[in-house]
């Protein structure tokens, strides 16, 4: 770097506390001009919280922020904002009664007065053409019509564009989240041009090659600190998950034996394209452009098999959404709460709840899959969207329910916690448990025991053991007709 370059944003010794939890503990960061910083960390970590403090939305107790050599003394969103910081949260904060246009304008204040409206269309459509070329998303169309891949993409464009003040530093908090291959390639091409430009992003993810591959520089946060920081060609992906203080394991585990194979189906549908089928503890993969039919399909094999909107006490299928704060959590209620809604049948007698035996329940999946809180009893929106993720997979894991369906469950969730899961769902699988699972993420893909590729509503190609790679799955997805 330039010796006489100043930081955009320089954070020092910010301390945050919430009670007895430290969420930053003398966090001290610098972002320089033409420069990408990668931030990865476990969920819990403290990266939610210093994003907080650089775009204004949250004061530290303790320690300052500066910009461009000069010490804020009142720094908050509205300052943050003038200074050119925008930020992508990981839960998407677009307002979904509204048009894309009309949320141009909230998020761009001086568009107002007469004609803001085809100003506001102008500089969402140039962004988005910019980021994602090729798309088809209407600015007149409203947010809440659009998939959760669309709203990303319209989030992300809403940051990169310029209506009067320039971004300077754009926050990314797991962007490419619900983006399939090729959409999370354009907007990372986007990220390094902008950078190219003199601009300076922070960049948020759990997928550690898209990390590496476009940082400049990695900061690795751990427990509310920071644990680790040098240029990213000083990290691979082993060591940078050892700085977050995990051993990723490796293997994929057992594949169908011939006995499951040849056995009736468990779950069926008569889809366009190939015929959709899993057996009994099989692990079935949906794969291909994000937006394509899988969501659909896994409702589909829901409705078919629960016409019931009661929990049942033996229910046959359980859902993990994709889009928690859509189809996930309950906002209002607690921890425990959220995670013991799907399984009161066993919970509860005569019509009362068995509070012991729920906070037993509680407990051991807290322990298996390390959710982070002090207490099971604070509201589920105190947790990191990758914590709230964890309870969700723990409600459906609780429950009896021989299939599960999970569209995009890992979404936000960290690289440890990701291999104790895949370790669950395989010990669930070799007990006979059924997965279909919807994942834009290739690692996870090739976990599956079968993958079936969608393009366009249809199933083109059925993949299996050594046949799940990258090229077939990019080659089905890209094809005209089925196999």
């Amino acid at each position: 770097m330039d010796g006489i370059q100043k930081a955009v944003i320089a954070v020092d010794g910010a301390k945050v506390s919430f009670g007895a939890v430290k969420a930053l503990d003398g966090v001290t960061l610098r972002v320089m001009p033409g420069e990408c910083v990668g931030l990865v960390g476990h969920n819990g970590a403290g990266k939610s919280t210093i994003v907080s403090v650089i775009n204004g939305g949250l004061t530290p107790q303790a320690g300052s922020v500066a910009s461009d050599d000069e010490r804020l003394e009142r720094y908050g969103i509205n300052a943050a904002r003038a200074r050119g910081v925008r930020c992508v949260f990981q839960e998407l904060s677009l307002c979904p009664n509204l048009s894309i246009v009309e949320n141009t304008r909230i998020m761009h204040r001086d568009l107002g007065g007469f004609g803001w409206r085809t100003r506001a269309q102008k500089i969402i459509e140039q962004s988005l053409d910019t980021v994602f070329p090729g798309h088809s998303i209407g600015s007149s169309r409203a947010v809440g019509d659009l998939s959760i891949a669309e709203r990303q993409m319209v989030e992300i464009a809403m940051a990169f564009s310029d209506a009067g003040i320039a971004p300077r530093l754009v926050i990314l908090d797991e962007p490419t989240s619900s983006l399939d291959a090729s959409l999370a390639r354009q907007m990372l091409d986007h990220v390094r041009r902008f950078v190219a430009a003199g601009g300076s992003v922070i960049f948020i993810s759990h997928i550690l090659h898209e990390i590496l591959e476009t940082s400049d520089r990695i900061i690795v946060m751990k427990d509310g600190r920071v644990v680790a920081e040098r240029p990213a060609h000083g990290f691979d992906h082993h060591g940078l998950v050892e700085a977050m203080g995990t051993v990723a394991k490796e293997g994929t585990g057992q594949r169908l034996s011939r006995e499951q194979a040849a056995a009736p189906p468990i779950l069926s549908h008569q889809a366009e394209g190939l015929s959709f089928k899993a057996h009994e503890g099989e692990i079935i993969g949906l794969a291909g452009l994000a937006g394509h039919g899988q969501t659909e399909l896994l409702l589909a094999l829901h409705a078919a098999q629960s016409g019931n909107w009661r929990p049942e006490r033996d229910p046959l299928v359980t859902f993990v959404a994709g889009d928690r704060r859509l189809n996930g959590v309950f906002e209002l209620w607690s921890i425990l709460r959220n995670f013991s809604i799907a399984s009161l049948g066993d919970l509860s007698r005569r019509g009362l709840i068995l509070a012991k035996e729920e906070e037993t329940k509680g407990a051991d999946w807290k322990r298996r899959i390390e959710i982070r809180t002090p207490d099971l009893h604070n509201r589920i929106l105190s947790l990191s969207g990758g914590n709230q993720q964890k309870v969700l997979f723990a409600r459906a894991l609780a429950t009896r329910a021989p299939i599960v369906l999970m569209d995009d469950p890992m979404r936000g969730v960290d690289v440890g916690t990701k291999q104790e899961v895949y370790k669950i769902i395989r010990e669930e699988a070799a007990r006979g448990r059924t997965f279909v699972w919807y994942s834009t993420e290739m690692d996870e893909v090739r976990l599956c025991d079968r993958v079936y590729v969608f393009r366009e509503g249809r199933i083109m190609d059925e993949l299996a053991a050594d046949a799940v790679n990258e090229t077939n799955i990019i080659t089905a997805s890209f094809s005209g007709v089925p196999a």
